[in-house]
């Protein structure tokens, strides 16, 4: 599994915290993401969205500044 070098905003952490998103599921979902997409609000900021297995496959959002060394998580949510 590739690495990949993040940080998470104040924000997103609080946010993370709160939803009991993992720093684990938050890595897979950026480096192996079943879709992406590109912010309709900020071009610079990516969706990755990830199917997780232990949450009954859903979809877990995980927007981020790919364009930022090191890559910086903004939130992380759950689609319903």
């Amino acid at each position: 599994m590739l690495m990949v070098n993040f940080v998470l905003t104040e924000h997103a952490k609080k946010r993370c915290r709160r939803r009991q998103i993992s720093l684990e599921l938050i890595e897979r979902a950026i480096t192996n993401p079943e879709r992406i997409e590109i912010d309709d609000l900020d071009p610079s900021l990516i969706h990755a969205i990830y199917s997780v297995p232990e949450k009954e496959f859903r979809s877990l959002r995980v927007i981020y500044n790919e364009a930022q060394e090191p890559v910086r998580i903004v939130t992380a949510f759950f689609d319903s």
